[in-house]
């Protein structure tokens, strides 16, 4: 169960982020604040405590905060972004997770490894290898997590930005899956929720105390994952998908 979720308030910038979204156009700086106030809402319905940061005009995709640490029942580990763009936003996450934290770990360079690219199922994570991951910041990652008593795996990606935005392990066996993840072997001992690849932004969705918070206007999903037992929640986050980020990119939830 979380109790806690960390959110960072989009600031004016957001309309300079990165994205491969551009036949989407720009994100709406007002609507996104708008939506974002609806995000925090949604954890808070589910029983979080939310601390919300200031903007940060510096890094344009600084709202995206799960990228930029990773936060384990046993500690917090700072990630190193794959996006040269990005990398400055973890000097000003370490400074907030450490006056939460005592164990907090931090990858170096060559490594690179974003949030988005991990995936946790009980005391095991996932991690993606893409452009923003590569090998040697998984490897620092995995020994952080055997050093206190966890584990790691990686799986390289093929077409998906991160690994969360085809996968999302809604606890109780139960895995969302999407495209290049459908009959992966990996990932055949889990219940499996297969979403259509024309309601594929939705695969990154998240498991909170029981609910699902997922997308606005994905009904496919949302009855699948109804169908698993789950309540849904859903919110609009559109103004996020025009810079690649999804519904687990807006927050640290622990």
């Amino acid at each position: 169960m979380f109790t806690n979720a960390i959110v960072r308030t989009p600031g004016r910038s957001i309309v300079e982020g990165l994205s491969n979204s551009k036949t989407l156009g720009l994100p709406n700086y007002k609507q996104a604040i708008i939506q974002h106030q609806s995000y925090i809402d949604a954890l808070t319905k589910c029983g979080l405590d939310v601390h919300v940061l200031e903007p940060c005009e510096e890094y344009p995709d600084s709202t995206f905060v799960e990228d930029v640490a990773l936060i384990t029942p046993n500690c917090a580990i700072i990630t190193r972004p794959g996006a040269p763009s990005r990398r400055g936003e973890v000097y000003d996450i370490e400074f907030v997770l450490k006056q939460r934290f005592n164990n907090i770990e931090v990858i170096d360079a060559p490594g690179t490894i974003e949030g988005g690219d991990i995936m946790m199922v009980g005391d095991h994570y996932f991690i993606g290898l893409s452009e923003r991951t590569n090998l040697e910041g998984a490897r620092q990652i995995i020994k952080i997590l055997k050093k206190y008593d966890m584990s790691g795996s990686t799986i390289s990606l093929k077409k998906v930005l991160h690994l969360k935005t085809g996968l999302s392990y809604l606890e109780k066996n139960n895995l969302v899956v999407c495209g290049e993840f459908i009959n992966d072997s990996c990932f055949e001992k889990y219940n499996q929720i297969e979403i259509p690849e024309n309601e594929s932004y939705a695969a990154n969705c998240i498991w909170v105390n029981e609910s699902v918070i997922i997308p606005l206007g994905y009904p496919t999903v949302k009855q699948r994952i109804m169908n698993a037992g789950y309540t849904v929640i859903e919110t609009d986050v559109s103004e996020f998908e025009k810079l690649d980020g999804g519904l687990s990119c807006l927050s640290l939830r622990y």
